[in-house]
């Protein structure tokens, strides 16, 4: 567990990373959106790479739509998106 918050401290998230997990700060229980402001869906691998970094985890699972990642934002992600 100590080395992936190492790993993770010398990572830097890209503007897409950030941008996703500041969305996060706005709503209720960290729930990050699964589109963007224009209707277009967070591509799965901005969603799974901030998931593998710690900066967010899975909520829940929607029945209707299985393979989209419902996700909020961790301690660690909050305070990378407010610090961005």
């Amino acid at each position: 567990m100590a080395e992936s918050k190492e790993r993770n401290k010398a990572e830097r998230p890209t503007d897409f990373q950030v941008k996703w997990l500041k969305r996060g700060l706005e709503q209720p229980g960290g729930k990050l959106p699964l589109f963007d402001e224009e209707g277009q869906r967070y591509n799965d691998r901005t969603i799974k790479s901030c998931l593998e970094r710690g900066w967010a985890q899975p909520w829940f699972s929607n029945p209707l739509k299985p393979d989209w990642l419902v996700c909020k934002l961790t301690d660690e992600g909050r305070r990378l998106a407010e610090h961005h």
